[in-house]
């Protein structure tokens, strides 16, 4: 997708924590206690990137409900490739992201109701 804040991008791929975010939430959702585990980092610092790779439109996320009935979000990557190309211009930076449809979330969430 043409026209993000490539620079803004880039710099947020250039971060280690935000790096293990999406490794850690490609193909699975992610809680941010999780997420801080894998990251070797507190949860401020894990919310934060996840907020900038939520914003970025690389990360989305999703209402959880545990058996107590209370709300979380779990997190999971959106992007498929990243491409970065050279010209007269500068560079240009193109995201492939994965489309989750409405059905798809939705039968997330109701997976986790059972």
């Amino acid at each position: 997708m043409a026209g993000d804040d490539g620079d803004g991008i880039v710099d947020l791929l250039g971060d280690d924590y935000a790096r293990t975010i999406l490794r850690e939430t490609y193909g699975d959702t992610k809680s941010v206690e999780s997420l801080s585990e894998a990251c070797d980092a507190d949860s401020s610092t894990v919310y934060r990137r996840v907020q900038r790779l939520h914003d970025a439109g690389l990360l989305e996320d999703e209402q959880q409900l545990d058996p107590e009935g209370h709300h979380y979000k779990t997190y999971r990557a959106r992007v498929r490739a990243v491409h970065l190309e050279l010209s007269d211009d500068g560079f240009e930076v193109t995201v492939d992201r994965s489309e989750s449809d409405a059905a798809d979330r939705f039968t997330r969430l109701y997976e986790g109701f059972k």
